[in-house]
């Protein structure tokens, strides 16, 4: 029958435990994934190396390193444990609906304003499937951080990385009518210098907003008061008339629908940017996975938030 068989359960749980501690490359950081403690992973390495008659791992004061031997186990435990969650899937798709726990990452006001909304409707279709939702403004580690998915925007820097396109969004610069009544409309980017601009510090070169002036581009440095890195704070800050910004379409399409901001400089906007769904590469994509990206592609795809 293969080598799954002759494999128990305990031996897969430690096989298991020692992928995500090369991945993550912490004993602690394993132990808080799984709701154990460190002494507890220890153990299970230590039993596993006992048990092959080999050193698997070497540690130093500040780092983990496999060693050979190490290395090649790690790609055959990759290997086995992919043909067991395949194997497991397979039996799902016949007997029950998919189940799992799935590991979700995205910026705080994307997941707030177009995830979270959604997640009703995922969980009527796949009810045995849970979701673990981490927010934050900052691009994080997904093999370190033991996620199955992330949603980004815009260039993806990480080649390791395996991407599905799920929406495309606008540039939009937007202000509420409480600062155009006080401060005036620009109607030309140059005019931003003489406006509170409301300063995203979350990208490179963050004083400075590109325009395009029939496919020219301009280039304007701007400033505030309120400089911030994050999306949420960009939004509540518009909001609550303390600027002008120029953002995703995303992150205000509502407040823009229901009256709350009005589009400025809508002929000068930059070139719209693209929302993947991203993916650890090297692996069999689980099926949890792939049906919450099918779902994202089908939900988000035509959003009238995003694109309109």
């Amino acid at each position: 029958m293969g080598c799954l068989e002759e494999v128990s359960m305990d031996r897969i749980s430690a096989m298991n435990m020692f992928v995500r501690v090369v991945e993550s490359g912490s004993f602690s950081a394993v132990a808080r994934e799984l709701k154990t403690t460190q002494p507890t992973i220890s153990k299970n390495i230590a039993e596993l190396e006992s048990w092959l008659g080999a050193k698997l791992l070497s540690r130093s004061t500040r780092k983990l390193h496999l060693t050979e031997v190490g290395a090649d186990y790690y790609e055959r435990c990759i290997t086995i444990l992919q043909d067991i969650e395949e194997a497991e899937q397979n039996v799902g798709h016949l007997q029950t609906q998919p189940k799992g726990t799935l590991r979700i990452n995205t910026v705080v006001a994307f997941g707030r304003l177009h995830v979270i909304p959604l997640l009703g409707e995922f969980f009527q279709r796949y009810p045995d499937i849970k979701i673990e939702l981490s927010l934050n403004d900052r691009v994080v580690d997904m093999v370190a951080e033991g996620l199955d998915l992330a949603i980004r925007m815009g260039n993806l820097s990480d080649s390791s990385l395996l991407a599905k396109k799920i929406a495309c969004t606008p540039f939009v610069t937007v202000a509420s009518k409480s600062y155009l009544q006080k401060h005036g409309r620009p109607s030309h980017p140059s005019e931003l210098k003489n406006h509170e601009v409301i300063v995203y510090t979350g990208r490179n070169n963050y004083q400075q907003l590109e325009f395009f002036d029939n496919g020219k581009p301009i280039v304007v440095s701007v400033d505030g008061r309120l400089l911030t890195n994050n999306t949420e704070a960009s939004r509540e800050a518009l909001l609550n008339g303390y600027g002008i910004a120029t953002v995703p379409k995303w992150l205000v399409g509502d407040a823009i629908r229901n009256g709350k901001l009005e589009p400025l400089l809508e002929s000068y906007q930059r070139e719209a940017i693209d929302i993947y769904a991203v993916y650890p590469g090297g692996r069999h994509l689980a099926n949890k996975t792939r049906l919450f990206i099918d779902f994202l592609v089908e939900r988000l795809g035509s959003s009238a938030s995003l694109i309109h």
